[in-house]
């Protein structure tokens, strides 16, 4: 088999990433809809997506919205394949008013693929058993939040308690644990009101949950980058906005000024660099950029006209 003459291959950046020794990733961003037109939701999703391990229809807003333009935005995420979440509050309203299988119905019928129960501003009269069962009975999937909206940040009991609770979910099905931090990111969660991380209280639920099994709202730029920087590129973020995906993505590369030379990330780079301190040449795109035929290409057609893969 021939192979393809240097001047005829494409750069591409997933190959630019391997060679700086960026493992691929599995998507760990879930990010959400507050309620954006379907092209620009649409847009983000084409971009985006493979980042993506769901997305959030947020709040009541698609129960108002125009119901065709969500209908159109969800599918276009399972097209995508990515999972679609319908937020807490509509399902927290409907337990307290007796509602719950109508609005399953409702999920299941807009194609919705999971669920967020919660007690953020209500209280549970049904065990998780039964959630879950009643959900998985429409064909959705499950996630449970844990925290309440109104009462502020985490102190050690509470974190006593949401571990005893969380596991009641988890042990009925839920497939994820949301931690709640609400839009502001400060006095809720284990975030102080000063917006500061509570690393006590945020290690505690990951030693007992798993970084695999607990995501951390994150809807904000201070309480993304101290997520990050506390747990690496393991930690599962929610609510951060569309707009916001690709920056929390380089950040969690090390790809980020403020992230560049955090450790964790740091040792990473470090480990694919040749003794000199440049990256080590050895990968078919350090070839193309060092081979005559590309330098002439690049005088032929200048810069741009050629580093798109096909």
């Amino acid at each position: 088999m021939s192979a393809t003459p240097i001047h005829e291959r494409q750069l591409t950046t997933a190959a630019y990433l391997r060679e700086l020794g960026l493992p691929e990733l599995p998507p760990r961003t879930h990010p959400f809809d507050p309620g954006y037109d379907p092209q620009t939701v649409i847009s983000h999703l084409g971009q985006s997506a493979h980042l993506m391990a769901s997305l959030k229809i947020s709040m009541a807003c698609w129960l108002v919205g125009g119901e065709e333009a969500y209908r159109a935005k969800i599918a276009f995420a399972r097209k995508c394949g990515v999972t679609t979440v319908a937020g807490g509050g509509p399902f927290e309203i409907a337990v307290a008013l007796g509602k719950l299988d109508p609005y399953l119905a409702l999920c299941a019928d807009m194609g919705i693929a999971r669920i967020e129960a919660g007690q953020g501003f209500t209280d549970m009269p049904l065990a998780p058993a039964e959630v879950a069962r009643r959900a998985r009975a429409f064909g959705l999937g499950l996630q449970f939040e844990l925290g309440k909206k109104h009462t502020g940040a985490f102190g050690e009991g509470t974190v006593d308690a949401l571990i005893e609770q969380g596991q009641a979910w988890l042990d009925a099905g839920a497939v994820y644990l949301v931690v709640e931090a609400r839009e502001s990111g400060a006095g809720v969660g284990v975030f102080d009101p000063n917006g500061a991380l509570n690393r006590e209280a945020a290690d505690r639920l990951a030693a007992a949950f798993g970084l695999d099994r607990l995501v951390f709202e994150a809807p904000n730029k201070p309480s993304q980058f101290a997520l990050l920087r506390h747990f690496g590129d393991g930690v599962a973020l929610a609510n951060v906005r569309l707009e916001e995906v690709l920056r929390v993505e380089i950040f969690r590369r090390g790809l980020h000024s403020d992230a560049f030379d955090v450790d964790v990330f740091k040792r990473r780079l470090e480990s694919a660099r040749a003794p000199e301190g440049r990256a080590a040449p050895d990968s078919e795109i350090a070839a193309m950029a060092s081979a005559p035929l590309y330098q002439e290409r690049l005088e032929r057609e200048g810069p741009g006209q050629f580093t798109t893969a096909r």
